[in-house]
């Protein structure tokens, strides 16, 4: 009776992972049907474990368009061999999502990406997203900042500097780099990702009237933000449909 429970336990893990790999193979398309990618470089993951330090990852240097479930790593965030491996990580990628997941157990899905609007508005002096409609207004308050941007991600200490400054927010505006976004799922860290771009691309077409930003009161921000909170729902409905339509254009993502 107990081998027949361990199989059946080992099936049923086997079948999530499954799952897990093609919400995050799927996020990787999606990155490209919105041109947020970036040649071959930038990096999703994915914790598989309870304690996060399990993860999945893409491949080095391979195009996001030809991201297939299947090619993506399984890696442990302790295990410091990962670098020996044939099919080693970018070494970037490594050390700056390895220890986001050893550090961080509540970012399941973690994307880092370098999208033009998110993008241009972490280079500006003052990188605050402004809540100056319902999208920007979502991310009132709970955005992290770093301006201290010093070279690549390269090494253990640089990225356990971004875990300290990230903290328990779900967002982090990459001084002179580009974005971090942390959440539980692919499902909210691909929504999330989705609506920082509108806002900075809502943000950086404001500035470029030359006019006054009519910004929301703290009190209408905060009431906003909360609200989008309140929706989950949409986040992964949003997701789901999006699969939908990679589903009937090119289904391949989830080999």
């Amino acid at each position: 009776m107990g081998d027949v429970r361990k199989l059946h336990r080992a099936e049923e893990t086997g079948e999530a992972e499954k799952r897990l790999r093609v919400d995050l193979a799927a996020a990787f398309r999606l990155a490209v049907h919105y041109d947020w990618h970036e040649a071959v470089a930038n990096h999703f993951s994915l914790a598989v474990s309870p304690d996060g330090r399990q993860f999945l990852m893409n491949p080095r240097w391979k195009h996001f368009s030809r991201i297939r479930a299947s090619d993506l790593l399984l890696l442990d965030a302790r295990d410091k061999s990962a670098m020996e491996r044939p099919d080693a990580p970018d070494l970037t990628a490594w050390l700056l999502h390895g220890r986001l997941h050893a550090n961080l157990p509540h970012a399941r899905c973690i994307v880092h990406l370098h999208p033009a609007y998110a993008t241009a508005v972490a280079s500006l002096a003052d990188p605050e997203i402004k809540p100056i409609d319902q999208n920007t207004a979502r991310f009132y308050n709970r955005v992290a900042y770093d301006m201290n941007y010093g070279g690549m991600a390269n090494t253990d200490a640089e990225g356990d500097r971004l875990s300290t400054l990230i903290g328990n927010k779900s967002i982090m505006m990459m001084g002179n780099h580009g974005v971090l976004v942390c959440a539980p799922t692919v499902a909210e860290a691909f929504d999330l990702t989705y609506y920082l771009e509108r806002a900075c691309r809502n943000l950086v077409l404001a500035y470029q009237t030359g006019k006054p930003l009519h910004v929301m009161t703290p009190e209408v921000a905060e009431k906003t933000a909360r609200e989008w909170e309140a929706d989950r729902d949409q986040f992964h409905s949003h997701f789901a449909e999006m699969k939908a339509i990679l589903d009937g254009q090119d289904p391949t993502y989830a080999d």
